[in-house]
C-alpha cells in the first residue's frame, strides 16, 4: 500500500451529533449511526449533506495502545450554528490545524489495513507526528454504506516533527 495525503491546514469546525465511549473491541459505532441518521433532518443549521465519522482520542492513546482502552466515537454533521439541536444532540468544537488527508475506497469496516498503514508505515517515514485533535472521516456524496465502492476522506491530525 502506497497511499500519498494531502497535507492541508483545516479551518475549525463546529459539529453537532450525538457520541459514545467506545472501544476497538467493543465497538458500539453501528448505535451511534442508528441514533443519528434518522434526526439528522432536524438539524436547523447544517452547512451541507457531508456526514462526519469523528473519533476523540485520549492524548496518550497510541503511545498506549489496547483495544480495550476507550475513545468518544461521534456521529455528526457541520453545523453554522449550534441552537435548536434535536434532542440527543451535542456539540464538538474542532480546533483548526494541520491534518492529513488520505483517500479511502471500500467498505468502512474493511479499513484495518489501510490504518496500519497510516500508523505504522506512513506516519513514521513522513516527517510528521500525530497532533492532540480529533481524527475523522468525511462521508460525502461518494459514501455508500457497506459498499465496495464506498469513497471518504479521513483527516489524520498532525504537526511537524
Amino acid at each position: 500500500m502506497n497511499i500519498v495525503p494531502e497535507i492541508v491546514e483545516a479551518p475549525a469546525r463546529l459539529l453537532a451529533g450525538c457520541h459514545a465511549r467506545i472501544s476497538l473491541a467493543r465497538n458500539g459505532t453501528a448505535a451511534i449511526w442508528q441514533f443519528f441518521m434518522p434526526r439528522r433532518r432536524l438539524l436547523t443549521h447544517a452547512t451541507c449533506t457531508d456526514l462526519f465519522s469523528v473519533s476523540v482520542y485520549p492524548a496518550d492513546y497510541f503511545l498506549n495502545f489496547s483495544p480495550v482502552r476507550e475513545f468518544e466515537k461521534w456521529a455528526a454533521a457541520e453545523v453554522t450554528d449550534s441552537a435548536d439541536l434535536p434532542d440527543g444532540f451535542e456539540v464538538l468544537h474542532i480546533p483548526a490545524g494541520m491534518y492529513a488527508v488520505f483517500p479511502y475506497k471500500g467498505r468502512s469496516y474493511e479499513g484495518e489495513a489501510f490504518f496500519r498503514y497510516v500508523f505504522t508505515e506512513w506516519l513514521p517515514g513522513s516527517g510528521y507526528r500525530l497532533a492532540d485533535r480529533p481524527h475523522y472521516e468525511i462521508l460525502g456524496a461518494r459514501y455508500k454504506n457497506d459498499d465496495p465502492e464506498s469513497e471518504e476522506t479521513v483527516w489524520i491530525p498532525v504537526e511537524k516533527c
